[in-house]
């Protein structure tokens, strides 16, 4: 399984941006699609999740408000719409797929079996 996240780059304060994150090469879709992000010097913290039916999402609280996450289960591609982006959130951003049939979305980044490769999301002020 392999996921490819995309979307990052250079804003301003207060902009938007969409990230997306790809699934290819597996033969399931993966249960709990979660976004992540590690700052240089920082650990890797939870951003958002999703579960496969949509109907549980769960978020950092640092994030709510302003990111919102979403799956498009026939094509396989998690979303994070950023709003109201903040220096702070400048951070690199990994996607995770969970096999785990679990009715949470876990914030622990162990739960997550695959990763992506990560994308820059830079906000300056």
């Amino acid at each position: 399984v392999q996921l490819q996240a995309s979307g990052g780059g250079l804003v301003q304060a207060g902009d938007s941006l969409t990230l997306s994150c790809v699934v290819s090469g597996g033969t399931f879709s993966p249960n709990v699609m979660g976004w992540f992000r590690q700052a240089p010097g920082n650990e890797r913290q939870f951003v958002a999740g999703i579960r496969l039916t949509a109907t549980r999402t769960n978020y950092a609280d640092s994030v709510k408000g302003r990111f919102t996450i979403s799956r498009d289960n026939r094509e396989n591609t998690a979303y994070l719409q950023m709003n109201s982006l903040k220096p702070e959130d400048t951070a690199v951003y990994y996607c995770a797929a969970s096999r785990t049939q679990t009715m949470f979305v876990s914030k622990d980044p162990a739960s997550y079996d695959f990763w992506g490769q990560g994308t820059l999301v830079t906000v300056s002020s």
